[in-house]
């Protein structure tokens, strides 16, 4: 199971996105369906929206409807943890959405993401274990 940021997602759709044919290389090489959240997934359709319109939201649509996509819904149980992961990284800052694949990882005992973003090499699982940030270069 591995876990995928709004980043790759985005790119995934955009062909105008440097790192599109790196993303979906490595999203035909990766098990899927790969996991997010829906503030992930809201993200990347916010971009595609401003960057394509209904035309890329439909393709990132079509990501969840052939199976390739599934969501870590987040529960009330899940709210202090994750406003206290946003306050713990306000200096990098952490979004609500980076926040929500923590939780995520920490749920499902997940290490490994699909992420554009940097600051996955700083957040840490149940505050000590590292993520396994997928090397686009590795899986050429």
């Amino acid at each position: 199971m591995i876990l995928c940021d709004a980043g790759p997602l985005f790119a995934l759709v955009d062909q105008t996105q440097p790192q599109h044919e790196s993303i979906r290389k490595a999203v035909t090489k990766l098990s899927t369906p790969l996991i997010t959240t829906w503030p992930c997934f809201t993200e990347a359709m916010y971009l595609a929206l401003h960057r394509g319109g209904w035309v890329m939201q439909n393709q990132l649509g079509k990501l969840i409807i052939n199976n390739m996509l599934t969501f870590y819904e987040i529960k009330i149980t899940d709210y202090e943890r994750l406003f206290e992961l946003m306050k713990k990284y306000q200096d990098r800052p952490m979004d609500l959405a980076d926040g929500t694949l923590v939780i995520a990882a920490e749920c499902l005992g997940i290490n490994r993401i699909l992420t554009l973003d940097s600051d996955f090499f700083f957040y840490l699982i149940n505050d000590s274990q590292p993520f396994n940030v997928i090397n686009l270069h590795d899986l050429k």
